[in-house]
């Protein structure tokens, strides 16, 4: 039977419980309006990976206090700032199978709120002199930025290298698991290397989690049908990457026009889905993806034994058996 992520959470449950209520308190606004969007955000949470990320490698790294709280907080307010902030950009209207704020009340009110959730973490960590983890957590939404640009940038010639790719996803996605597993080792006040030790622990799991996500595309791990959502949007993704490095340029130039006209015709979806079937994308994602994992592994193996330390491990492999 797989692991449930409530025992993984369970050498920092208290913990946890503890952060919901300080998270709360760090939203809260005497503007009712603000005070009642914060409340529908909190209450519509997920499943709380990036704070479980950041307890466990304060534990595994040396132990958690004060600040551990304070440096889960502080990303969790910038990230759902930029949530917010997303689905007014991607005109979203639904986050996590509810109503999106900007769906409730308008793009002008969630840009303002976002704004808010902004600023209350930057104050969070100014007030308490957290200098080094406000840093920490900037550099990791400056790059999710820089990565969401990159991408866009890219995604117009559907010509992205494996290596551009890495680049993007590194700042995209890995990006923000790498800081909250930095930021849980900051806190534990551990030594230089431990905290290195936890960036790059963090950067592979956050590389292996992105790379998931993309094989979800295709259907793979008895998930169902396909859905082709990056696809139709034009994302290059690592199995179409290598699909089209095993082709032809005309063959190449074929795919790309498939992939431009999919949006309007569901039909050149599955045809490309069944290309990079047939050309080894799905093996060799999988492949890059065990590979980054076993990377995190062996990062988490030079740690002292704990508790925390066999919950990361689970924690890892968790993201890397999810369906969803």
């Amino acid at each position: 039977m797989p692991i449930q992520l409530k025992d993984i959470q369970e050498p920092v449950a208290a913990e946890m419980s503890e952060f919901e209520q300080k998270f709360r308190k760090s939203m809260r606004s005497n503007v009712m309006l603000l005070d009642k969007i914060t409340s529908y955000i909190v209450r519509r949470k997920g499943k709380q990976m990036r704070p479980l990320f950041v307890f466990l490698s304060a534990g595994a790294a040396g132990g958690i206090n004060e600040s551990t709280y304070r440096g889960a907080s502080l990303i969790e307010l910038l990230h759902t700032a930029t949530l917010v902030h997303d689905d007014v950009v991607d005109d979203s209207h639904y986050r996590r199978g509810f109503f999106s704020v900007n769906a409730l009340w308008k793009n002008k009110i969630a840009v303002l709120v976002g704004d808010f959730l902004l600023s209350r973490g930057l104050l969070l960590s100014l007030n308490n002199d957290d200098f080094d983890l406000l840093k920490i957590v900037s550099n990791a939404v400056k790059e999710m930025s820089e990565g969401e640009l990159l991408q866009m940038e890219k995604a117009r010639k559907l010509d992205i290298t494996e290596e551009v790719y890495y680049d993007i996803i590194r700042q995209k996605t890995a990006s923000l698991i790498t800081a909250c597993c930095r930021v849980g080792a900051s806190s534990a006040g551990a030594d230089p290397e431990v905290i290195e030790r936890m960036t790059q622990f963090g950067e592979n799991v956050g590389m292996a989690f992105q790379i998931k996500d993309d094989l979800f595309d295709y259907g793979t791990f008895e998930i169902g049908k396909p859905t082709g959502i990056d696809i139709k949007e034009k994302k290059m993704t690592l199995p179409l990457i290598y699909a089209l490095n095993q082709v032809g340029r005309s063959e190449k130039k074929r795919i790309r026009r498939m992939i431009k006209r999919s949006a309007d015709e569901p039909k050149l979806v599955n045809e490309v889905i069944d290309f990079v079937k047939a050309s080894g994308g799905i093996k060799y994602a999988t492949d890059v993806m065990t590979d980054y994992h076993q990377k995190a592994n062996k990062l988490l193996a030079e740690l002292p034994e704990s508790t925390y330390r066999t919950s990361l491990e689970q924690l890892v492999q968790f993201t890397i058996d999810r369906t969803k």
